[in-house]
């Protein structure tokens, strides 16, 4: 268990001394092109997953 706290104790203490955090403007900035991102991502996939929707009822009234 001491070794559990000691890793941990050791991970906090590398997060303060040696990580070099963003500045706010930049988390803001970057968390907007993210959220852009997502978006059009989904924006993506709803408009292929509605092709195919079409695509396949077209193609089974065909059959029908």
């Amino acid at each position: 268990m001491m070794k559990v706290v000691n890793y941990i104790s050791e991970a906090f203490e590398e997060l303060k001394t040696n990580v070099t955090w963003p500045e706010w403007a930049e988390v803001q900035r970057l968390t907007i092109v993210v959220a852009v991102f997502s978006v059009l991502c989904s924006l993506a996939t709803w408009g292929v997953d509605q092709g195919f929707t079409k695509l396949l009822s077209a193609f089974f009234s065909a059959v029908k």
